[in-house]
């Protein structure tokens, strides 16, 4: 056997013994698993099924269907019922009119919708990086910053919530082509129904929302859809809340048409444009396992259990933040009303977060350094962490693990306080290693989904 499988078994090991805390990742099911380790991995599948219908046929009438594919290769009579079952069960899910689950990303998803509805040079408002904001929103690093024009609101300081005034302004002053809600370090619930009215203000403007944290708790009914409140297209990933495979998901409002058609620019055709954005406009073959993947999800996320659990994930992240805060931690915005926390540990402990990162590793607890909006420290050790409930919570977790956890966190902290202060690293490894025993004895009592 490959040494691979001997890293993945560690890898393995690593995930049942310590406790995920980073936002944006969870662990998926055993059926979730299986489809992205099934033979549909071998198997070519360039077009789209065909959409007549769908959005009004059952399951059974799509498994017992036969209609002509648009496929450029043959041999696609399963192939064109796993992606219409996919196509179907998240439309249900989000209450979209179409989707597009060929996106291999989150970031796949955003640059489809950019290219279906954009010309180079146009003008894109959308979350500063540095307040929460994702690199595909802007960053200038990225291609499509290269391509079109960036136009960054933030936060306001006192609440952490989006500066609305500046947006406006901006969208008034600039005129964009898209107006972009969307973030990855964001504890606030958006206000979408000043954000579509904003957008109805500004003539040809395509309100887009990229909901890859929140998508499982939409879908899970703690969140609202940005969809229900006029906006024309939403992006997600399908891992973090919504637990599936890692890949990318387009949702839209409309009725697709035949994509090997050229549809007129309008926003009543946005489904139709951005089906040819992801193919041949951005993307080539489809990965037909992930699909299947996502198609397993998202049958998982209509099921009734699904919504507690959505709802648990918000209740232990405000329980995790509130308990963080009475133990020195300063978190912004004062808390989370959603999955997320994001917390100054150099404003409340005169620490680098990725310092406290790496310890916190030590011992089993895994979230990453984050920067905090108006950050004044390098990117590579900024001053905030950022964590997060959706993984825990998938274990099983409630309130009295969620205080240990904050317990936990603590004590690492003030071994770092000590280690910054001048005192041996070699002092604290017998209490680290104590601490890394009582995550180890903790986690063990939570399986991972895979092993049910």
């Amino acid at each position: 056997m490959d040494v691979i499988f001997d890293i993945i078994a560690t890898e393995e090991k690593r995930q049942r013994e310590g406790l995920e805390l980073i936002p944006s990742e969870n662990y998926v099911s055993r059926d979730v698993l299986a489809a992205m380790g099934s033979v549909l991995t071998n198997k070519y599948s360039e077009g789209y099924p065909d959409f007549d219908g769908l959005t009004t046929e059952t399951e059974a009438t799509i498994l017992a269907s036969n209609k002509p594919d648009r496929r450029y290769y043959g041999g696609q009579q399963n192939t064109d019922k796993v992606e219409r079952l996919a196509i179907a069960r998240a439309c249900k899910l989000f209450h979209a009119d179409h989707a597009n689950v060929q996106p291999h990303s989150g970031a796949q998803a955003n640059n489809a919708v950019y290219n279906a509805w954009l010309e180079p040079g146009d003008t894109v408002l959308g979350m500063n990086l540095g307040h929460g904001g994702h690199l595909t929103h802007g960053s200038p690093v990225t291609q499509s910053a290269k391509i079109y024009n960036f136009i960054n609101y933030g936060t306001v300081a006192e609440t952490g919530d989006i500066d609305y005034d500046e947006l406006e302004r901006l969208a008034h002053e600039k005129q964009p082509k898209i107006i972009l809600v969307g973030y990855s370090a964001f504890m606030k619930v958006p206000d979408f129904e000043r954000v579509a009215k904003i957008g109805r203000e500004i003539p040809g403007c395509l309100l887009m929302a990229d909901m890859a944290h929140v998508a499982g708790l939409i879908a899970g009914g703690v969140h609202p859809n940005p969809l229900d409140y006029g906006f024309h297209v939403m992006t997600t990933t399908t891992h973090k809340t919504l637990r599936g495979p890692r890949g990318g998901l387009i949702l839209t409002r409309g009725v697709a048409g035949n994509p090997l058609k050229r549809p007129e620019h309008t926003l009543e055709n946005i489904p139709t444009l951005i089906d040819r954005s992801v193919f041949p406009g951005t993307q080539g073959g489809p990965l037909m396992h992930v699909i299947a993947a996502k198609a397993v999800a998202f049958g998982e996320a209509l099921a009734p259990e699904f919504q507690t659990y959505a709802a648990k994930i918000v209740e232990n992240a405000k329980t995790l933040a509130a308990a963080l805060m009475e133990r020195g931690f300063y978190c912004i915005g004062g808390g989370t009303e959603n999955h997320l926390i994001l917390v100054d540990v150099y404003k409340s402990f005169g620490l680098d977060g990725k310092v406290v990162e790496r310890t916190l590793d030590e011992i089993g607890l895994t979230l990453n350094a984050n920067a905090i909006p108006n950050d004044t420290l390098p990117p590579f050790k900024p001053s905030g962490i950022r964590l997060g409930t959706p993984a825990i919570t998938t274990r099983g977790m409630g309130e009295a693990e969620m205080l240990r956890i904050a317990d936990w966190m603590k004590q690492v902290v003030d071994i770092c306080v000590r280690r910054r202060d001048g005192e041996d690293i070699e002092i604290a490894k017998p209490e680290l290693a104590r601490l890394r025993e009582e995550v180890r004895e903790m986690a063990l009592q939570f399986p991972l989904p895979s092993d049910k």
